[in-house]
């Protein structure tokens, strides 16, 4: 069971005006494997970086340097009145003021305070200007040239005129409180990154933070968590080797293949007709090979230069769970989240309290939670009338689209041979230390030409049953996000709500990213809401699917988008006779249920496993309590244990060495703690079942990574011994079948383990091969000396858990590890009948300062299950309180 945990606070003899250093004694916490761009983001000199961190001065001055103060009294311009930050034990703070201009200035302030590294490193990404921070890094370079070509800045830009007055205002008041700190601080008194920076580099100070740099990040949020590009492009790149659409189908089940529930169930709807939003799809993908395998190449090799900013890929999702209070102590509703999302250091989550001093009109809010380092306000938390958590919806909201382009034109209709001209422009990207790039920014009516965004030759695909005075294939992209949206003004609204209808409301802003909203009120109901802008896409018999699932002819009309979904026609639910609301980034409706959102769902695993515990419960008539929610949270059975161990205990292993390790899943429980060595050796089986089954199908980039889907297929193969995918191409003559592929990866899981763990299969454990090294970013890889990395990587912990798991602690099967790559960024439960019980944890630590105590002093509580209680009544919030500051005009 979940435990809450506790931190020592500091004696009354031990005043404290700075955030204290962090202990020196931080073991060697090792290399990880990271993006190429964390790996190369500073490539600093190691000669020149080594004198620096030998110096006394790199212990004594530099890591100290920017600790803030977090108690006594503190000017702050932009203010109109007094504010009071009161810090707990793990040092969040919570604001209190007399109006919604000091709240933001505020917010502002103690964000570029913890954490102004993190929000400039943001905004130089999510404005194509890393190369300027970084230097000239090439993945750096490669970076802003995509983000230039998806001209995110711009969006934000547009955004600021269409977003309302008082959102404005919450965000000019943000930057004022941010500048107020950045106007007397040099480099090196906002980050020590600066300061290694700094050896390579020439940095002056930092610009004022703009309003429009906080929306900007709004996009990148919202590129992360776009739902099913990976699938849409994955599938032509699996018909570019497989050649069979029939195969490449079987490769990605539908959710339905999954036998789990969507989140709502027919007696649960509440929409409107939504008659435009349907559709289906009537036909293959029967257009040639090279025009796929072309298109595909281009499009990953501009996309995958995106650095991951929030979650992306293998194990990005979430939990989220709401139990109506006659099945809770305290006769009042729970709610549960834990978004997964990729971990790196600092979070990307900051716990914050923002709270006026009389709620009114004047003043409205009253809210606690988690925000992002950055932007105003809570993205995910409660208030003092409705408490809310988020997942990500999967909704189809991007579409590749093959161009046909002649110079600077572009083919608008085959049928009656329309060339229209592309729109253009010239970005000139700054590269720090290094000469400025020029680059030509092409879009079509569909969006940004992504063969134009890494400056390489436009793709050329066969000639086609249309002959060859087409010109030649690009590949372009349509992704709502680049249309201007109201996404911050939901944001405010959130904040506010006091009921399913406030809700509502908020969601018809809440254009992207696509999420899943669950809430419960003090007043006793829970809820569902969908909200989010979703394409409609007419059905079309063509080349192609016209469901978004794989790319679409951009010279055929039919296939453009149609509009979007009416906010009015969005799902939502309120009050389900099953007393509970489970979102896990499975399907939302049943299928053939309008309107249509996707194709590509999560199968439904881990919501399915929340269902059963939570029916299990309410069936026995026992009431859930607080420690029940991270009880769930918690829970590390494995529904691919469930589905393959009855299969391969089948499997005759001749040699009794070999069967050492195919013994230890008879009588397994399939739970995946750190000390079981079933779960190490299934999990090793699993690694290699993956790969002997479609490494020789497949191309690389396509390698299987083990998540859910994968699960789907196997467990779907099995019932088909002499399905194509178990037959091994590589051995010439002979055709392998499901018995040998089975064998092949029982006996070497078995020897892998001797090399990796022990001979002994007793010594073997799931924790020490399944760890978290978490990693800062820029100074976190392997070209950093190891002094620097050592510092500001926490040593590794050991998880239990894993991919599509409720404890989705996710690892990438393709890379050969088991080493942790996204798992929950945070845990939150929140108890409507008492807000003071609710409890919060999140991976590292509010500060973003190296030597700071609240660098990483929540990862060890988060790695063992443990929590912190979540304090909110103005009595609570004083009562945590170790360290209250003063800010003044």
């Amino acid at each position: 069971m979940s435990e809450r945990a506790t931190s020592e606070p500091t004696g009354p003899d031990e005043p404290q005006t700075a955030d204290d250093d962090r202990p020196d004694d931080r073991p060697d916490a090792g290399p990880r494997p990271g993006s190429r761009l964390r790996r190369a983001a500073v490539g600093l000199s190691v000669l020149i970086v080594l004198a620096v961190v030998a110096s006394v001065s790199f212990t004594v001055v530099t890591v100290r340097a920017p600790l803030p103060e977090v108690s006594g009294t503190q000017t702050v311009p932009g203010l109109e009145g007094e504010v009071t930050v009161q810090r707990d034990a793990q040092g969040v703070p919570h604001v209190t003021a007399s109006n919604a201009q000091d709240l933001f200035v505020a917010q502002g302030y103690l964000h570029a305070q913890d954490r102004f590294f993190q929000m400039d490193y943001r905004r130089h990404v999510t404005a194509g200007r890393l190369a300027e921070l970084v230097g000239d890094v090439p993945e750096a370079v490669q970076a802003d040239q995509v983000i230039r070509t998806f001209g995110w800045r711009e969006v934000a830009e547009a955004e600021w005129d269409l977003v309302s007055p008082e959102t404005r205002a919450a965000l000019q008041a943000y930057a004022q409180g941010v500048n107020a700190y950045l106007a007397d601080r040099g480099p090196d008194d906002l980050g020590v990154e600066y300061t290694v920076l700094g050896t390579r580099v020439d940095l002056s100070a930092p610009d004022p933070w703009d309003p429009v740099d906080s929306l900007a990040w709004l996009k990148a949020m919202a590129w992360d968590l776009r739902g099913n590009y990976d699938d849409e492009l994955d599938r032509a790149l699996a018909f570019s080797t497989v050649e069979d659409v029939e195969l490449v189908d079987e490769l990605f089940p539908s959710f339905a293949a999954g036998g789990n529930t969507p989140i709502l169930q027919q007696s649960d709807l509440a929409t409107g007709d939504g008659s435009r939003a349907e559709q289906a799809s009537t036909s293959s993908a029967s257009f040639g090979s090279a025009l796929l395998d072309e298109a595909v190449a281009s499009a990953r090799d501009a996309v995958s230069a995106v650095p991951v900013m929030v979650g992306r890929g293998e194990g990005t999702g979430s939990n989220s769970w709401v139990v109506s209070g006659e099945h809770t102590a305290s006769g009042a509703p729970l709610l549960a989240n834990d978004p997964h999302l990729s971990l790196e250091i600092p979070g990307v989550w900051s716990q914050v309290g923002l709270h006026c001093e009389q709620v009114g009109d004047e003043c409205p809010y009253d809210v606690a939670g988690f925000g992002f380092a950055g932007f105003p306000g809570v993205i995910i938390g409660h208030n003092a009338d409705l408490a809310w958590g988020l997942t990500n919806m999967n909704a189809d909201v991007t579409d590749f689209y093959i161009e046909r382009v002649r110079d600077d034109t572009w083919l608008r209709d085959a049928e009656s041979e329309e060339w229209v001209p592309m729109e253009t422009r010239t970005e000139t990207i700054r590269v720090n230390g290094g000469d400025p790039i020029e680059l030509q920014v092409r879009s079509t009516d569909h969006g940004p030409v992504l063969s134009s965004a890494l400056d390489v030759d436009e793709v050329v695909g066969a000639p086609t049953e249309t002959g060859t005075g087409f010109g030649e294939y690009a590949v372009s992209l349509a992704w709502t996000a680049l249309e201007p949206g109201r996404t911050a003004d939901a944001v405010l609204a959130m904040m506010t709500a006091a009921g399913a209808q406030d809700v509502q409301d908020a969601a018809a802003l809440f254009d992207v990213p696509a999420q899943n909203i669950v809430f419960a009120t003090a007043d006793g109901h829970i809820g569902y809401q969908a909200p989010g802008r979703i394409p409609v896409r007419d059905r079309v018999r063509g080349p192609v699917p016209s469901d978004g699932t794989w790319p679409r002819p951009g010279w055929e009309p039919a296939y453009d988008w149609q509009g979007y979904v009416d906010p009015a026609d969005m799902p939502r639910s309120l009050d389900p006779e099953s007393g509970f609301v489970v979102a896990a980034n499975q399907a939302v409706l049943p299928a053939g249920t309008r309107p249509y959102l996707s194709s590509d769902w999560d199968p439904g695993f881990r919501s399915e496993r929340i269902r059963s515990l939570l029916t299990e419960q309410i069936d026995a008539g026992r009431p859930f309590t607080v420690e029940d929610m991270e009880r769930i949270q918690q829970d590390d059975w494995s529904p691919f244990a469930d589905a393959l161990v009855p299969v391969l205990l089948d499997v005759d292993i001749p040699d009794s060495y070999d069967a050492a390790g195919q013994e230890l899943l008879a009588g397994w429980d399939y739970s995946t703690g750190t000390d079981s060595a079933a779960a190490a050796y299934f999990n090793a089986v699993w690694r290699n079942l993956l790969a002997a089954t479609f490494e020789d199908d497949l191309p690389p980039q396509m390698a299987p990574t083990g998540g859910a889907r994968w699960l789907v297929v196997v467990r779907d193969m099995l019932e088909r011994p002499d399905d194509p995918f178990w037959d091994d191409r590589s051995t010439v003559g002979v055709v392998e079948t499901r018995d040998e592929a089975l064998l092949r990866a029982l006996v070497t899981a078995r020897r892998d383990l001797t090399v990796e763990l022990s001979k002994d299969p007793a010594d073997w454990d799931w924790g020490s091969v399944h760890e978290l090294s978490l990693q800062h970013p820029v100074l976190g890889g392997d070209d950093v000396p190891a002094l620097v990395r050592d510092y500001v990587n926490p040593r590794p912990v050991q998880l239990p858990g894993g991919s599509s798991i409720v404890n989705a602690t996710a690892w990438d099967a393709s890379t050969g590890s088991f080493a942790v790559t996204t798992g929950p960024s945070m845990r939150m439960v929140v108890d409507l009948g008492d807000l003071d019980s609710s409890t919060w944890v999140e991976v590292t630590g509010v500060s973003g300062h190296p030597a700071s105590r609240h660098y990483g002093d929540q990862l060890d509580a988060w790695a063992a299950g443990e929590s912190f209680p979540f304090p909110f009544s103005r009595e609570a919030v004083s009562g945590a309180a170790e360290e209250t500051a003063t800010l003044q005009p």
